[in-house]
């Protein structure tokens, strides 16, 4: 298992939104978003007892697989012996791939067309369906996307590109009134704002 880092911090975003938990960043992405802040391209290959003892060293109880895009790597092996030590685990996924079995919780960022998605997840059940939201950008109609117990629109942060890096930590004024606007049309959809990033978290 190839892992870009693992660290301990909070749920940043999502429904999930405030929980501490441990994030095991997987090497490898089979997309390449534009506004994208995160590494996944380096790693160390790790065996599953070194895996176990890294995660076991952070403390918690709750893990969270991520990327890059996990499922490019995550197994359902690995999810049923981290299960069976007593951890909750989640995935965030771009939608293009069917996770594994055995997960608690799912959260797809959809990067993928509504009939790829309910393709996808035709036999898996989504805990949430997360957008990431830039001003114009058009957003499916909730009735047209697999069933999930939450969705939610996530306003894109102000790109990388200041000399001190800290202009992607600047929620963008235009993406968030644009998600009001969308919320305002359809409350069914919930405001995920990345708190991390304004609490300048890992």
């Amino acid at each position: 298992m190839k892992v870009v880092e693992i660290f301990t911090s909070i749920q940043g975003e999502g429904a999930n939104c405030g929980l501490l938990v441990t994030f095991v960043r997987l090497t490898g992405c089979n997309l390449s978003c534009l506004y994208c802040d995160t590494n996944f391209e380096t790693g160390t290959e790790y065996s599953t007892e070194e895996l176990t003892a890294a995660v076991t060293a952070e403390g918690t109880r709750r893990i969270i697989w991520t990327g890059g895009e996990p499922t490019l790597r995550l197994t359902e092996e690995l999810v049923t012996h981290f299960a069976d030590l007593g951890y909750w685990q989640a995935i965030e996924t771009n939608g293009t791939k069917t996770p594994p079995r055995g997960l608690d919780y799912i959260t797809v960022s959809p990067k993928v067309s509504v009939q790829t998605l309910r393709k996808n997840f035709r036999d898996t059940p989504i805990d949430e369906i997360r957008y990431p939201v830039a001003r114009g950008v058009t957003i499916p109609d909730i009735d047209t996307l697999p069933p999930a117990r939450h969705y939610l629109l996530s306003p894109i942060f102000e790109p990388k590109g200041s000399d001190t890096g800290s202009e992607k930590n600047l929620l963008s004024e235009p993406n968030l009134t644009y998600c009001l606007e969308l919320m305002r049309q359809d409350p069914r959809w919930r405001l995920s704002v990345q708190l991390h990033k304004l609490l300048h978290l890992p």
